[in-house]
C-alpha cells in the first residue's frame, strides 16, 4: 500500500497481516495432522486375543515390557538381560510401588519367559500388574 508522507513521497508499508494468518493456519494444520505414536506399543508384537479384560487407560508412569517372539525383552526401546530389567524395575519400585507394569508377550513366545518378566516384577515388589492381549472382534 502506498502512504504520502508530508513531503508528498510516496512510502511502501508492507502488510504483515495476512502472511500471519497464513503461518498460524500453517501452525494449526500441522499439529492436527501430527500422529503422535507410543513407540513402546509399536513393536511388532502379536498379541493373544481375549474375549474378556478391559481396554486400559494409558497412565504416564507405567511401565511397558515387552517379550518378543525369541524370548528377548524390550523396555524403553531398547533390548535388556534380566539383570538390567530387575534392576530398572526395583528403581521404579523404590519411586512407587503402586506403579502400573503392562507386560506384552508374543502369543509364540515360551511361557516361561512371560513368567521370568512378571518373576522380575515381583521380586522388585510390583504387583500393579496386566497382561497385554488384542480384544476379539
Amino acid at each position: 500500500m502506498k502512504i504520502r508522507n508530508e513531503d508528498g513521497v510516496e512510502e511502501l508499508v508492507l502488510n504483515l497481516t495476512p502472511m500471519i494468518d497464513v503461518i498460524f493456519l500453517l501452525l494449526i494444520f500441522f499439529m492436527v495432522a501430527t500422529t503422535f505414536q507410543d513407540p513402546e506399543r509399536e513393536l511388532d508384537v502379536d498379541l493373544p486375543q481375549a474375549q474378556s479384560g478391559s481396554t486400559l487407560t494409558e497412565q504416564d508412569d507405567e511401565i511397558i515390557i515387552n517379550v518378543m517372539r525369541d524370548g528377548s525383552v524390550v523396555l524403553s526401546e531398547r533390548t535388556v538381560t534380566n539383570d538390567e530389567l530387575v534392576r530398572h524395575l526395583n528403581q521404579a519400585a523404590q519411586q512407587d510401588p503402586e506403579t502400573p507394569v503392562t507386560i506384552r508377550g508374543d502369543r509364540f513366545v515360551h511361557h516361561e519367559d512371560i513368567v521370568s518378566a512378571m518373576d522380575a516384577c515381583g521380586s522388585a515388589g510390583l504387583h500393579n500388574l496386566s497382561i497385554g492381549t488384542l480384544e476379539t472382534k
